[in-house]
């Protein structure tokens, strides 16, 4: 029987709220050897963001010595987000002051994405030298973002801890 290795620790980051100096410091003070990306789609509208998008990230974060990878399965689907988009309309909060997720988005993404991902195909996936991974979306809260889900399954399939990285 093949041993897998699994991080010894997960963190999770957003991107709101960061400043380009103060996220990459974030990653490089956790020791981040492994990013991540699970967004669906891998740009951030603004200026001010712009460091997010994918290709000025993974060239930031290769010249940081810092892996990249989208792992686009983790990421919620449209009709998800859509389901989110209606429960903080419903409550009138805009999406960047959310400060958790609807219980529909919680349960639908249990369902549809995270029961469907086999934990220890995803260990190998993210290779076996990587040793503190950050699992990343844009969301400033992580309890505001399915990467606190994803975080939490996390801990509990590969007996990690988890730290949140916040602004």
């Amino acid at each position: 029987m093949m041993v897998i290795n699994i991080p010894s620790k997960v963190v999770t980051i957003g991107v709101y709220g960061f400043n380009e100096e103060q996220f990459f410091h974030s990653l490089l003070d956790a020791h981040v050897d492994l990013l991540c990306d699970v967004r669906q789609r891998r740009g951030v509208r603004g200026a001010k963001y712009a460091f997010a998008n994918s290709k000025r990230l993974q060239a930031r974060l290769e010249s940081l010595g810092i892996d990249y990878i989208h792992l686009k399965e983790l990421a919620p689907t449209v009709d998800i987000r859509n389901k989110q988009k209606e429960a903080d309309k419903k409550h009138g909060i805009a999406k960047r002051k959310r400060t958790v997720l609807g219980e529909t988005f919680r349960s639908e993404y249990q369902h549809e994405i995270l029961q469907k991902i086999d934990f220890q195909e995803l260990a190998k996936k993210l290779g076996c030298h990587h040793k503190i991974i950050a699992l990343f979306c844009v969301e400033k809260l992580p309890q505001a973002c399915h990467r606190s889900l994803i975080a939490q399954r996390m801990a509990a399939e590969w007996n990690v801890k988890v730290e949140d990285i916040i602004p």
